[in-house]
């Protein structure tokens, strides 16, 4: 539990790897991995592109714009600490600019929430280090 908040859930493990994002994320700014040679955006973090296995990758924002590519309702969580959230939103989110993240739909009603449906990014402040990046959902941008 962190005692600064009484946040009782599991909280992420920095890493050499993974700190970049979420640095960018205590910043309320979406950043994910771009391979600098075959320009693959890659969410989770990791030291190699899974598509052309370089180690050449860079950070860089994102729009934190994205659609619903799945979800399902969770009504009994495996994980005690997340029993008090439940029925709760568990969705894949698929960027604009293509990596899809595991994630949570925020301030939508269950019976709301679809396939497709236009989301961004929205940041969980949780400790002084740790934001937690959750997604709720967002009006289109018009094109013209």
């Amino acid at each position: 539990m962190s005692i600064e908040t009484g946040y009782s859930k599991p909280l992420p493990h920095l890493t050499a790897t993974n700190r970049p994002f979420w640095e960018g994320a205590r910043q309320h700014i979406l950043r994910v991995q771009c391979c600098g040679d075959c320009g693959e955006h890659i969410f989770f973090p990791r030291p190699f592109c899974p598509n052309c296995y370089s180690s050449n990758l860079q950070w860089v924002d994102m729009s934190g714009r994205g659609k619903v590519y799945s979800f399902t309702i969770v009504h009994r969580p495996t994980v005690r600490g997340f029993s008090q959230d439940a029925p709760y939103i568990y969705a894949v989110v698929e960027l604009d600019e293509g990596p899809r993240m595991v994630t949570n739909i925020v301030g939508c009603p269950i019976d709301e929430v679809r396939v497709e449906m236009p989301v961004i990014a929205d940041f969980e402040d949780i400790t002084p280090e740790i934001a937690l990046v959750k997604f709720r959902r967002s009006v289109p941008a018009i094109h013209g």
